[in-house]
C-alpha cells in the first residue's frame, strides 16, 4: 500500500473550509478521481484488472449523483476515460488536465493541489 500524497492531503484539508453545494461536491469529486488516479500509478502491489475496473465503476456511479460546475464535470469525464485504459504512466499527464478546470470551478488551492 502507499501513503496519500500531500495534494489529496490538501484537497481533503480544504472541504471543511468550502461550504455545502457544487463546489464542495466538486471538491469531493475531484479527490475521488485524483485517489483513483494514484492507485492505478502507485499501488503495489497493483489491483486487479477486475478489482480496477470495478472501482472505476463504483466511481462513475458515485460522480454521477454529485452536482458540481460543468467545466470540472468535463474535465473528470475525460479523466475517466483516460483511466479506464489503465496505464500508470499516463496518470501524470490525466492529473494536469484536471488543473485548470479545478483553477477556474473550484480556485487556486485545489488547482495547487492537483498540481
Amino acid at each position: 500500500m502507499t501513503d496519500w500524497d500531500p495534494g489529496a492531503l490538501e484537497l481533503v484539508s480544504l472541504l471543511p473550509r468550502t461550504g455545502r453545494g457544487p463546489r464542495r461536491e466538486g471538491l469531493y469529486a475531484l479527490w475521488l478521481v485524483v485517489r483513483v488516479a494514484q492507485d492505478l500509478a502507485l499501488l503495489h502491489p497493483p489491483l486487479s484488472e477486475r478489482g480496477f475496473q470495478r472501482r472505476l465503476a463504483a466511481l462513475e456511479a458515485r460522480l454521477a449523483s454529485l452536482t458540481f460546475p460543468l467545466p470540472l464535470r468535463r474535465a473528470l469525464a475525460a479523466a475517466l476515460l483516460g483511466l479506464q485504459e489503465g496505464k500508470p504512466d499516463q496518470v501524470p499527464a490525466l492529473l494536469s488536465t484536471l488543473v485548470a478546470p479545478a483553477r477556474e470551478t473550484l480556485g487556486p488551492e485545489a488547482a495547487e493541489a492537483v498540481q
